[in-house]
């Protein structure tokens, strides 16, 4: 059986958006496109953990009821994140869908969050959840990807620890290797609000 790993579960769509050649300008929005296995760095087991995106930018199109968010954010952004972890043990593949929220990028990179919408029963805790993944685009065989729900945790008012509560576009590094297939990361700045905004 493959080794890939992450604590993930099955890929689909697409993920960052190609990268810009350095000194190349790429037109269009902010993407974030394909799908990859890959291992964690730690805790090395036989279960094969995947991450699948398709992810574009779509500025200023999510109004918040706050000062100041009424317009949006340059940063907002659309698409969709699939992930499967092959339990080898138990011979299982768990999935979740998330609906993205928020995009940024930078030549090579991106990071982006995402709101559960579909899980596995095993995997029910994460409905509703806002989760955040980070991608690296290195060239095929050189890509790297992280997420929130391993790799963080957070303390409440009274210091207790628990879970991360993640805001939009919130990931850590991107901290696991690709082992195969390709992420593909379109860079595009952020851009001020619509003119009369």
């Amino acid at each position: 059986m493959r080794r890939t790993i992450g604590y993930g579960l099955a890929a689909a769509a697409a993920v960052v958006a190609v990268a810009t050649p350095a000194g190349a300008a790429e037109h269009g929005p902010a993407r974030v496109t394909g799908s990859a296995e890959f291992v964690l760095p730690y805790g090395q087991d036989d279960d094969v953990r995947s991450f699948a995106f398709d992810v574009r930018s779509v500025p200023y199109s999510r109004p918040i009821p706050l000062p100041g968010g009424e317009q949006g954010s340059p940063a907002d952004a659309t698409g969709t994140v699939r992930v499967a972890h092959r339990l080898a043990a138990q011979n299982v593949t768990v999935r979740f869908e998330a609906a993205v929220d928020c995009m940024i990028t930078s030549p090579g990179h991106a990071t982006l969050t995402a709101v559960v919408t579909r899980a596995d029963e095993v995997a029910k805790d994460f409905l509703g959840k806002r989760v955040g993944f980070s991608v690296q685009d290195g060239g095929r065989g050189r890509d790297r990807v992280g997420f929130t729900w391993s790799a963080s945790a957070d303390q409440d008012e009274t210091g207790q620890w628990g879970p991360s509560r993640i805001g939009t576009c919130l990931a850590p590094a991107a901290f696991a290797t690709v082992t195969r297939g390709d992420y593909r990361v379109r860079h595009a700045e952020l851009t001020a609000p619509p003119s009369g905004d």
